[in-house]
Formats: C-alpha cells, structure tokens, sequence
C-alpha cells in the first residue's frame, strides 16, 4: 500500500526547484514553495529505497544567475556519491534511516571524569593486519572493542564519520551532513559499533566539523552566501582555512532564522538522536570564534542527549580556558600545551620547572576543573611520540622507557588522558602529510616484546586512573622540587588516606636512594608498577629512580 511522503528542500531565496527520482520515470516533479522558504512535494510511495534528487534555481555566485543545476538533498541520511543522488528508505509508510534496534541503552556509562579517550581513524585503525591496502570499517572497529577494553578504554573518539568526497580522508571536508561515510560501512554498521561500544561500558564521541564545508556541499551549490561568509573569515591566516566557512552571523529577518545555526543544529540534533553518540569534539573552534552558538549549540546536544551523560570539547589551538566552562560554551578543551611542552621534556631538549608545573596543573592556566581538559602526547595532528624520539636520536629501550615516562605524566596529569591510536603499544609512523594518504596502524608491533611491555604498562596505569578517585579530581600539589636533580614529585588527591604520589626523574642519571623529604604522609605506600611496598616517616623516603623514569606511590 503506498504513503503519501513529502520531500522538502529549504531556499528561501531561490526562485525554483524540483524533485527528480526513480519513482518518478525521469520526470520532474514541480515543488512549491511555501512562505517558510521551504519548497515541497508529496510523493506516493510503496515501502522501499529509492533515489532521488533535486533540481534547484540556483543563487550561488559561481553560476549564472537563476541557472538550475542538480544538487543531493542536504538533508539526505544516505547518499551514493558517483550517482550524485540521494537514497530514501520507507517502512510501515514512513521515512526511516534503517532498521537497526538498540539493545544497550540502558547500560551505565561512565562520567566524564572517570573517561580514556582513545582517538581513531576507522579507516586506519583496522582491517589491514593482512592487507595493507584494505581499508578499515565499522565492523572491523568491532572486532577490535576486546582489546580496547583490555587496554582500559572506556571512550573512543571517531574522527569525521560524515560522508566526505573521494575514496580515503580524514573527513574534515564534509559534504554530506546527515549521511555516514559509505566507505566504512552501512549506518546499521555504524549504529552496531555504538551500540557494542555502550555494551561494554565505552562512551562514543564524534569529531564534529561546524567552521567550513567541502567546496561542493548541497548548501554550497543551493545558495552559498546564505550560509557562508561571502568571503573568508579570517584572510589574515590563511594557513588555517580549510573550505566554506559558514557564516553565524548572518540572520534572514524575514524568516527571523540564522541560517547556518538552523542548519548545524538540525545536524547535532540528528546525530544524537539517531546515532545515540555521547560527546562531540568541535574541530576548528578559533576559527569558527562564535561563543554564542556554541553555547547554544552545546546546550542543544545535552538536551537531545538526556539523560545520558555528554561531553562538548574543544578543538581551540592554542588552547584557551576562556572556551571551558563554567564561563565558556564548551566543557574541555584539547589541552594543546600539555603536548606542547612536554614533548621536549620527555626527549630531553628542556627542563623547566615552572611549565611542567602548569601544564600538570592547569588550573594555573585558569582551567576550572579536571574535565575542562583533555591532555594527550599525541593527536592525529601531531606525531607519535615515537617518531618524536627518533628524530631526536633515541631508539631501543631508552625509547621505550621515556614512552613509559611519558605515560606516567599523562596518566596522572590532572585532566582527561586521551591516546592516540597505537600510542600504547610504540607506534611510530609518520602522520599522514596528506589526509588522503593512509597510514595504517602496525598491528604485528604488539608481537614484540618490548612493544607488548609497553602495552601492558598502559593498561596498569589506566587501571590505576579508572580505580583511585585521587586521579579523577581536581587536587594536586607539587611538594618536592630539585631543578639541578630535574625531579619533581607532585601528590593527587587531598584526602590522607586516598592518595597518589608521584616521583618524576627527568634526567638520564640513575638516582640511588634518592632522598623525597617533605612526604605528604608517613606510612606504607605500595610502589603501583614496581610492584613494591615503600614505607614513608618523619623525614619522608629515600628510593632508587632510573633514569627518565616515574614511581607512582599509592597510600594503603
């Protein structure tokens, strides 16, 4: 039995439009368009897929004036790119984007306190141990979310999941708002890996592009300057334009909209609705430098989330406490400095007390608390740290053993931890010079010893972070310096018997019996990855540090 199903296209300044598809016999199905901006049509249709597309009277500068040309709906939820068309599924009479039912919603998710992020590349991430050309899908996501949760992992950050142009990219080009990447699977496929994510207690967070479009996004061929700024934002940097930019400012006084804030919060809507996603990265936020609608649109993204818990974090480098809350519109932020200073302290190039001490504590940098950032040593826009070390000269076992300093000092920072693909075991390719050049994650590593070490160390140090509260909180204070030593020991945590302790060595020297005077507490401490019981009196404790190398002390 068919269903009358309306197709609606949203122009309000263009003059026509009309809707082509393969239930129409190649003909043109007038629309009319109605006082709202929106031209619409009702089709009656059987249950089934179906193509369509439309034709528009364009207002786009790049074209004659009034020119019709064919353009996907923007609002598609499924698009075959080659064809230039978009896809409509109706079930029971009704449009529907699949089929698939959740079966983890209610499964308890942790706070944003308690997260470890882990950010991949569905295309690198797997599906190429045995073809180096495969690219990877959702489903090869799933088969991979067991060694996630041995790992720790309880968050995942997807970068852009958008259906992009071309065969391979990062995705931070979208052209295709409301349509998943083809490449990497069907949106029954994405939806799985969600739902098999929240079966196992991992939150999912999506990388969401809302400065700039793809040069050939629906909206850019509709009617470009009523979304886009008519010419770049900012022509003063332009190393950091990357396509369109939409314009937040514009406001169309007759239909009383803002165009591009209806737009993009249709697009978060949409994406915690269906996708039942648990926090979005906002790429690019000092571009798009609009703290109006990202506080708007945060606050729309929690309301459609309910009662989920969910996580609005900023891209903003440099990085900037200004965009956290409780005053800013967002609840983190890449926590861009952490990376940045303790890189060269890691290789050795540097050591200064006082930048440690702040990117450790960030509150000194006027972040609030120790959700408002999100610290890592490594981005998909940044290096391995592997790769940092090789430049640098250091290889073998000194890599490994400053890779497993450096996991200490993120794993214990105050602030969220986040890894990059492959971190945990030594990855150590250089990243893609190109989004569209694959690289795709050495698996077989993990068949080393020293990198299966290295793995296992991770999952110790995030098993401490996800157990001891001191770790999740705000607290820290740094109780013994030496500057000619280069050691710095800092506690977390306020409560005397709930306490972590940590003594860091960022020296190559070996340090015997090291004297720690000033010890937050005397008493037994049991020493978390030596395996080892420390006992603290009045004059705090002497032990043996190696050289780039962290104790973690844990009260007992």
């Amino acid at each position: 039995m068919a269903s009358s199903i309306e197709f609606q296209l949203f122009a309000p300044r263009n003059q026509g439009a009309a809707l082509f598809g393969s239930f129409a016999d190649g003909k043109e199905i007038p629309m009319q368009k109605g006082k709202d901006g929106y031209f619409r049509t009702q089709v009656e249709l059987e249950d089934g897929v179906y193509q369509y597309k439309f034709r528009v009277q364009t207002k786009s500068p790049h074209f004659e004036p009034a020119q019709w040309i064919e353009v996907i709906d923007p609002y598609a939820t499924d698009v075959d790119e080659t064809k230039k068309i978009g896809m409509v599924r109706i079930k029971d009479g009704q449009r529907i984007v699949d089929t698939y039912t959740w079966q983890h919603d209610d499964t308890l998710l942790p706070n944003n306190q308690e997260i470890v992020i882990y950010e991949m590349h569905v295309a690198d991430f797997s599906g190429g141990e045995n073809d180096s050309n495969k690219r990877g899908k959702y489903l090869d996501v799933i088969a991979k979310l067991d060694y996630l949760c041995e790992l720790g992992i309880n968050a995942i950050e997807l970068m852009p999941v958008n259906e992009y142009p071309g065969d391979y990219s990062w995705g931070y080009k979208v052209r295709h708002y409301f349509a998943t990447e083809s490449s990497y699977g069907s949106t029954e496929d994405l939806k799985r890996l969600i739902d098999e994510c929240h079966g196992r207690g991992i939150r999912v967070f999506l990388d969401g592009i809302y400065n700039h479009t793809d040069e050939e996004c629906p909206l850019m061929l509709i009617d470009r300057n009523y979304w886009y700024y008519e010419h770049r934002h900012y022509p003063e940097d332009p190393a950091n334009y990357w396509g369109p930019e939409f314009n937040y400012d514009n406001y169309d006084e007759t239909l009383d909209v803002k165009p591009a804030w209806k737009f993009v919060g249709d697009v978060v809507r949409y994406w915690v609705q269906e996708y039942h996603i648990d926090g979005i990265r906002f790429d690019a936020v000092r571009q798009l430098a609009n703290d109006e609608f990202l506080d708007w649109l945060a606050k729309q993204a929690k309301k459609h989330a309910v009662p989920k818990p969910f996580y609005n974090i900023a891209e903003n480098i440099p990085d900037t406490s200004k965009i956290t809350t409780p005053e800013g519109p967002l609840d983190a932020c890449w926590h861009e400095s952490f990376h940045y200073f303790m890189i060269p302290h890691i290789c050795g190039e540097t050591f200064d007390l006082e930048k440690l001490k702040e990117v450790l504590d960030p509150k000194r940098q006027g972040y609030e608390s120790t959700t408002n950032v999100i610290n890592y040593l490594a981005t998909h826009d940044r290096e391995h740290l592997f790769r940092e070390l090789g430049e640098r000269g250091i290889f073998d076992e000194a890599a490994f053993r400053r890779a497993k300093f450096a996991a200490v000092l993120l794993m214990t920072a105050m602030g969220v931890p986040m890894l990059w693909m492959g971190e945990e075991f030594g990855e150590h390719k250089r990243k893609s010079e190109k989004v569209t050049q694959p690289k795709k994650i050495a698996w077989p590593l993990l068949e080393r010893d020293l990198n299966r070490d290295l793995f296992e160390y991770y999952k110790k140090l995030i098993a401490l972070r996800k157990q001891h509260p001191a770790l999740q909180g705000d607290y820290i204070e740094f109780f013994h310096e030496n500057p000619e030593a280069k050691v710095l020991a800092y506690v977390r945590g306020s409560d005397a018997s709930s306490r972590v302790v940590v003594i860091t060595n960022f020296s190559d020297t070996v340090l015997n019996q090291y004297p720690v005077p000033n010890f937050p507490a005397s008493g037994s401490w049991y020493e978390w990855m030596g395996n080892s019981d420390v006992e603290a009196g009045e004059e705090g404790i002497r032990i043996d540090i190696g050289g780039y190398e962290a104790k973690v002390l844990v009260c007992q």
